[in-house]
């Protein structure tokens, strides 16, 4: 059988469809301080003084299910934090403070706690603070041992520095960050292919090597970019960045760049983790992958030629290997 993400029981059609009547709602809220609202990787507020607050929410998905089959909850905490501040940082703006929000049918200190102990040590490896949150117990909601995730962050950006993406045009490049594997994106997708139908693996199947478990390749935890990227953004030009979640490279990319305009990407320009070899042996076909997984590349800069040089230097100084994986094509 081809698996795709609408046979797996997820919709991006119903995605997009959902997006646009959020739009349509949010002008009831509109106020004259949004200078960007829903659809973006952030939201804009005017603060005046010359300076922008940025905010996003987030969530970790079915990833929690792999997690709770697995027993194993300490990536967790970091994959919801990376959710938020990767999608943060696209627009230019340094994390502030993270709130969280956890439900969960039976609250469990000790099988919850790697949980927070993960969101604050990402907080802290992404230059914000945890500020709050809510922790919600919820009998008959949820079944004692189900839970969800949600994350929120801010961050601020001065209003000359805001990264919208405008200027980009024809014959910009793309450079790629590697991703750590799936990050917290696919995974319903990844349960009908590998685990609950197709291949029918079990989770401590050793095809990895014996000290890797299939557990622990997906559950690998989100990677975290905000260091890197406010390095990057104080020595380059950068005209757009786009962090690489659901709907895979292209959509994410088209998001960040003017209408009229598309992008050529080549796929074989990086490794691909071996991950996605075995999720596209389990019958899961090249434009599928391509439409609903990241493939080794979590996070995108676009700039001018002339402004690779120093953007590879910005990234050699980290030890931060990166691809050039395509460019912007049209006008």
């Amino acid at each position: 059988m081809k698996w795709t993400y609408e046979k797996a029981g997820v919709s991006l059609k119903a995605a997009d469809d959902w997006i646009r009547i959020v739009k349509e709602a949010a002008f009831i809220a509109e106020s004259r301080g949004v200078v960007s609202g829903i659809g973006g990787f952030s939201g804009l507020y005017d603060l005046g003084e010359g300076l922008c607050l940025a905010a996003c929410c987030d969530g970790v998905g079915t990833k929690l299910e792999i997690a709770k089959r697995a027993g194993h909850f300490d990536g967790l905490g970091q994959d919801l934090v990376a959710m938020s501040v990767n999608d943060l940082i696209t627009c230019g703006a340094r994390p502030l403070f993270f709130l969280d929000y956890l439900a969960c049918g039976k609250l469990d200190g000790k099988r919850y706690s790697p949980v927070i102990y993960g969101i604050a040590k990402a907080c802290r490896d992404s230059g914000c603070a945890l500020l709050g949150g809510e922790t919600a117990e919820m009998p008959g909601t949820y079944p004692p041992d189900g839970f969800d995730l949600a994350g929120f962050a801010v961050g601020i950006v001065k209003k000359e520095e805001v990264i919208a993406g405008s200027d980009v045009q024809g014959g910009d490049l793309l450079v790629g960050l590697a991703s750590s594997g799936l990050h917290s994106n696919g995974f319903s997708l990844v349960r009908k292919a590998l685990l609950d139908d197709g291949l029918k693996l079990d989770l401590d199947s050793k095809l990895f090597g014996e000290d890797l478990p299939l557990f622990k390749v997906l559950l690998e935890p989100t990677r975290l970019y905000p260091k890197i990227v406010m390095e990057v953004l104080r020595k380059t030009k950068v005209k757009a960045m786009a962090h690489i979640t659901g709907g895979g490279l292209r959509d994410n990319v088209l998001r960040v760049i003017p209408e009229g305009l598309s992008v050529s990407i080549d796929y074989g320009s990086w490794k691909r983790p071996k991950i996605y070899d075995l999720i596209a042996q389990a019958g899961v076909e090249e434009g599928e992958m391509r439409r609903v997984f990241n493939l080794g590349v979590g996070y995108v800069f676009i700039v001018e030629k002339g402004e690779l040089p120093t953007l590879k230097e910005a990234l050699e100084e980290l030890n931060e290997p990166s691809f050039l994986i395509g460019e912007v094509t049209g006008p």
